[in-house]
This record gives C-alpha cells, sequence and structure tokens, in this order.
C-alpha cells in the first residue's frame, strides 16, 4: 500500500503523527467501451468550446459560474484554502459506538503510526477499545472538509468518512403510515425462518459471483471468439419464478420454514455421511436460499 496523505490525529494536546492508506480495493474486471460495428475504442477528450483544441490535465482549471459570471479558481487559489493546507485529524468529540450511524459510513482509510514510537498511537487504541467509544474527527483530503470516525480493527486504527447530515435522504414513504396489524402467529414464523438462516457472519464465504462468471466469460470469448456458445459456458439457465405480491402471508411463511428446514437437515445428513464436498460445506447450504439450493443439487445430479 502507499500512503495518500501524512499529517498528525490530535485531541487536545496529544499528537499522534499518522500516515493515511486507502483500507478498500476495487476487484471488478475492467472494460472500456468500443464501437459495436468496428470494435474501434471509444475514448473521451477535453475540448475547450473556444478554440476547439484538445487540452491537457495540466492546463485546467476549476470555475464557478453564477449566472451571470464566472470565476476561474487556479490550483493555487484552491491550494491557499486554510483547511486545504491544513495537517491535522482533529478529534471534535468522543461518542458511544452504537450512536454511529451505518447508512452514514463512507470510505475507509487505515493509520499507520508515523514516528519514532508508536506509544501515544497504542494508548489512544487502547482508550478507544476500553471506552468503546468511537471519535469523531474533522481533516481534509482531496480539497474536501471530512467529516469522519475514528475505531479500531485489529488493532489498527481506522479511520471512515461520514456523510453530512445533509447527503442523507429522508425516507418519507406514505405506504408506512398506513396502520398494519401483525399477529402473533405471524410474528413466531418470522422469527423461526430467520432463525432457520442464522449463522456466524464469515465473509471469506461469500464471493463475487459476477465478477467470477465476467471472468470465466471472458476466458472463454478468448479461446472461442463470437462462436461462442454460452449455454456451453454456462449450461441452461432455468427462468426464475417472478416475485409477486404475497398473498397469503402465513401459509408463505409456513413454506418458507419447511423449505429451510428442509435444507438444513438434508445439509446435516450428508455431513454425517461424509459425502459433503469440501467446496461446499454444510454450513454454506444452510445459508442458501431453498430454491437456489434445490438448482444447485439438480445440476450437480
Amino acid at each position: 500500500m502507499r500512503a495518500i496523505w501524512k499529517g498528525a490525529l490530535t485531541f487536545g494536546l496529544v499528537n499522534v503523527p499518522v500516515k493515511v492508506y486507502s483500507a478498500t480495493e476495487d476487484h471488478d474486471v475492467s472494460l472500456h467501451q468500443v464501437h459495436n460495428k468496428d470494435g474501434g475504442r471509444i475514448r473521451y477528450q477535453r475540448i475547450c468550446e473556444i478554440d476547439g483544441e484538445v487540452v491537457p490535465y495540466s492546463d485546467i482549471d476549476k470555475a464557478y459560474d453564477d449566472g451571470e459570471k464566472t470565476v476561474v479558481l487556479t490550483k493555487e487559489d484552491l491550494e491557499s484554502l486554510p483547511a486545504e493546507r491544513s495537517r491535522e485529524i482533529d478529534v471534535v468529540e468522543f461518542v458511544p459506538s452504537e450512536q454511529i450511524d451505518l447508512l452514514t459510513l463512507d470510505r475507509a482509510y487505515y493509520l499507520e503510526p508515523d514516528s519514532a514510537s508508536p506509544k501515544a498511537y497504542v494508548l489512544l487504541r487502547k482508550t478507544l477499545e476500553q471506552t468503546d467509544r468511537t471519535a469523531i474527527v474533522r481533516f481534509s483530503l482531496r480539497q474536501k472538509t471530512r467529516l469522519a470516525a475514528l475505531r479500531v480493527r485489529d488493532d489498527v486504527l481506522v479511520l471512515q468518512t461520514l456523510l453530512w447530515s445533509d447527503e442523507v435522504r429522508e425516507a418519507a414513504f406514505p405506504s408506512l403510515d398506513e396502520s398494519v396489524r401483525i399477529s402473533a402467529k405471524e410474528l413466531e414464523l418470522s422469527a423461526s425462518l430467520v432463525e432457520s438462516f442464522s449463522s456466524d457472519f464469515d465473509p471469506e464465504e461469500f464471493k463475487d459471483e459476477y465478477q467470477e462468471e465476467l471472468r470465466t466469460l471472458i476466458e472463454a470469448k478468448l479461446e472461442k471468439g463470437d462462436a461462442l456458445d454460452t449455454s456451453e459456458t454456462f449450461g441452461e439457465q432455468e427462468e426464475e419464478e417472478a416475485g409477486g405480491e404475497v398473498i397469503d402471508l402465513m401459509a408463505a411463511l409456513r413454506a418458507s420454514v419447511e423449505k429451510s428446514r428442509a435444507a438444513r437437515e438434508g445439509g446435516d445428513a450428508k455431513a454425517a455421511s461424509g459425502k459433503t464436498d469440501a467446496a461446499a460445506p454444510a454450513k454454506a447450504e444452510a445459508k442458501t436460499p431453498a430454491k437456489k439450493l434445490a438448482a444447485r443439487k439438480k445440476k450437480a445430479s
């Protein structure tokens, strides 16, 4: 990883020099646009509307237009802003961790201690762990003032930027204002369905199926070209049933619980007989919706 920012994390008179790294990366297959008639690459150019010439990035500034006048802001203008010059991540307050709304979480960054001794870094980390608090901080990055949550993940301080309050839309749905009666039996069956799908979350059990299938398609296309028959590559795809509106909720809940229970019992039986495929453990089968599970078993047979 390469540091994208260097500065200091400050709270009170305590100063913790840190380096900032992006904590996530994109694993998607990189695709570009082409002309469907001849395969020619589609490229976008930055053309000046006055002289019609292509303009390199180095000659591009930003501007604001109020409808009557245009103000050009040069790189030097933007770099002169006090917030942009600041190299501090300033702790504003420490709040209970449960008060952070997951909807507001944005980009995540790792913080690495950037001093001869990591003592202040470790002290802050341990304090956050023991108090179960999250630090709310302010800092500037890439010409924007950021609000962020500072928390601990696997002994590393993580900075996760937050959306500003006015960037989160209000969910106003009139249909939810209607009074709805939920019976005790419906709630009981729904809880049973949740229990039948319950498990401990392990992110490594999940894969990006679309990207895997896309890579398979690209490899097959490289080998066979336009003569590729996708049904040979992926098999015949069954039409999925349309998810219409549930009319009899109780019947749908009962059927769902029975299917999930049957799927789990089937997985347990296979595990007991030693026939469980190592690539598809019983735990994963139990978490798989019954319709998909049946399709997998049909394909395997």
